[in-house]
């Protein structure tokens, strides 16, 4: 227990004091520091703050390592000793159990919050990880609309030559020349489905050299657990190669800034910031958490995968 005083107006006995008044209650120790502690008041001569009695008590001001707070405390006499216990968070303190005394302060409360106070402190730590969670899920958002994913159309589709388990496909995304990408997709997909087909194309990743081939860019897939099935993502039909595809609503397209480059999605980490969080839905189409993945013409989705994660 802590016990806090304040210097007697105009003498060092505690002098008779009018009811329903408002006090300064000052502690010599740190705002931060976790306790209860049994305060004696003493009128200053400084205006009143209104304020609410068994309130928290919020308009403290600092001064070193000293915190002086008002409060309005009713009835109020000379002979009771009025409880008090610091705020855990942010310093300050709120009124605890009332004790009469005679002889002198003495301890009135244990250093455990009040049931009610434990509850707002819950609520506002809760609010806190809401607000942080949104915070996050926006910057993750906006890290999936720097990625450059393009609707593409694949040309031809062939094996590798130097790997039994990698096709390669020439894969046109808007731009004067086909793009050449590596795809391990061999074990999972036959060459045939490949062929003249319209996929989603991952385009500002930093080209890779793949056993002899240099690819630049990935086929975007959904594969289930346990990575036995998988497929690759449908763009909607009527979908234009190089068309852009983007994470949110239809009227969102008007405001996506320009696709980050190769070089920042490497430095910056932005597609391992991001694929945790892609999937299918129960209705197969994909998206960013509750984010859907589009084109100007529709929503991105699989043959028949649910609920399946997105690489």
């Amino acid at each position: 227990m802590k016990k806090m005083t304040m210097a007697v107006l105009g003498g060092g006995l505690l002098n008779p004091i009018p009811k329903s008044s408002s006090f300064f209650v000052s502690s010599s120790s740190s705002p931060s520091s976790s306790s209860s502690a049994v305060i004696s008041f003493n009128r200053r001569p400084t205006p009143p703050i209104p304020c609410y009695s068994n309130s928290f008590i919020t308009n403290g001001v600092g001064e070193g390592r000293r915190r002086f707070v008002r409060f309005s405390v009713p009835n109020f006499s000379s002979t009771i000793a009025y409880c008090f216990q610091r705020r855990t968070v942010g310093g300050g303190f709120f009124p605890a159990a009332f004790s009469s005394t005679t002889t002198g302060v003495r301890n009135a409360n244990t250093d455990t919050a009040t049931p009610a106070k434990q509850q707002q402190g819950e609520e506002v730590q809760e609010n806190e990880e809401e607000e942080d969670e949104e915070v996050k899920l926006k910057k993750i958002k906006e890290a999936a609309n720097s990625l450059d994913i393009r609707v593409g159309k694949i040309l031809v589709a062939y094996k590798h030559p130097e790997a039994d388990s990698l096709y390669v496909e020439e894969v046109d995304v808007g731009e004067p020349e086909p793009r050449i990408i590596c795809s391990g997709l061999v074990n999972y997909i036959p060459i045939n489905d490949l062929q003249h087909r319209y996929v989603v194309v991952l385009a500002n990743l930093k080209p890779r050299n793949m056993r002899g081939v240099r690819s630049y860019g990935m086929l975007m897939a959904a594969s289930d657990a346990e990575h036995e099935n998988v497929e690759l993502l449908v763009p909607p039909e009527n979908s234009v190669p190089g068309e852009r595809i983007w994470f949110g609503s239809e009227d969102e397209k008007e405001t996506l800034l320009e696709a980050a480059s190769p070089n920042q999605v490497q430095k910056k980490k932005i597609w391992e910031l991001v694929q945790p969080h892609l999937k299918t839905d129960e209705s197969c189409i994909a998206g960013l958490g509750l984010e859907t993945m589009r084109t100007a013409g529709g929503v991105v989705v699989t043959k028949s995968l649910k609920n399946a994660r997105i690489s």
